[in-house]
């Protein structure tokens, strides 16, 4: 195994990230590993990946390390605005991909179809957010949009807005989504009102909401699975 004072391109060929990755694939890569990949340099006296075992150490988690605030990423020793600012770009990466994927034609018929979807969009946001996935008459995704943001009490969603955007996009159908950004993804009351009061708006346009799904870290819930659609 490298010691600690060698920089990685000292390491054996087939120890070091990058020929590690082309050769089995990213998968084969630890967190750390793939951190240290997209540092490309270390710190002085540190390399790149005892600086990213470093990082997650310190923060718990790379979910922890990806979602930090500006002031407690740059508090930590060896990230600097450019590699905080990498590690941003590299979760909108994976943000914007799902997405694209979304838009590539495939069919949104059930909850299981949009979790991990929603799940790399919705839950590491700090603050309440309300979405509509509007849809083609084949359940083809049309447009994903931000409607409404809240705080941590939870979203003012107004009805109008929701229809006026479902209009426009000339959708045969709707899926809602929310955060809970508490963790816990059990519905509430109001959840439920809302989702009754959007559904009931946007079926006299004929314009169906097929889910309301609610995410709270790794969980989702569907309503339309608690009966409420």
């Amino acid at each position: 195994m490298p010691t600690r004072s060698l920089r990685l391109s000292d390491w054996p060929t087939n120890e070091r990230p990058r020929e590690k990755l082309l050769e089995s694939g990213p998968s084969s890569l630890t967190d750390a590993e793939l951190i240290a990949l997209l540092f490309g340099t270390g710190i002085r006296g540190t390399n790149a990946l005892d600086l990213a075992r470093s990082l997650l150490r310190e923060h718990g988690s790379l979910r922890n390390l990806l979602t930090a605030s500006t002031d407690r990423a740059l508090n930590s020793r060896g990230l600097g605005p450019a590699r905080v600012a990498s590690l941003r770009a590299a979760l909108e990466l994976a943000r914007r991909h799902y997405l694209s994927a979304l838009r590539a034609g495939v069919a949104l018929a059930s909850p299981s179809d949009t979790t991990r979807f929603l799940g790399a969009q919705l839950r590491d946001r700090p603050y309440e957010v309300f979405c509509c996935l509007y849809l083609d008459t084949r359940h083809r995704l049309i447009a994903f949009e931000e409607m409404f943001r809240g705080t941590l009490d939870g979203a003012s969603v107004h009805p109008r807005e929701v229809l006026r955007q479902a209009l426009a996009h000339h959708a045969a159908a709707v899926i809602l989504a929310h955060n809970h950004p508490s963790g816990v993804a059990e519905p509430s009351r109001a959840d439920e009102l809302i989702t009754l009061r959007l559904r009931d708006a946007l079926a006299l346009v004929d314009i169906r909401v097929l889910h309301h799904l609610i995410v709270a870290g790794p969980y989702t819930v569907s309503l339309a699975e608690r009966g409420v659609l």
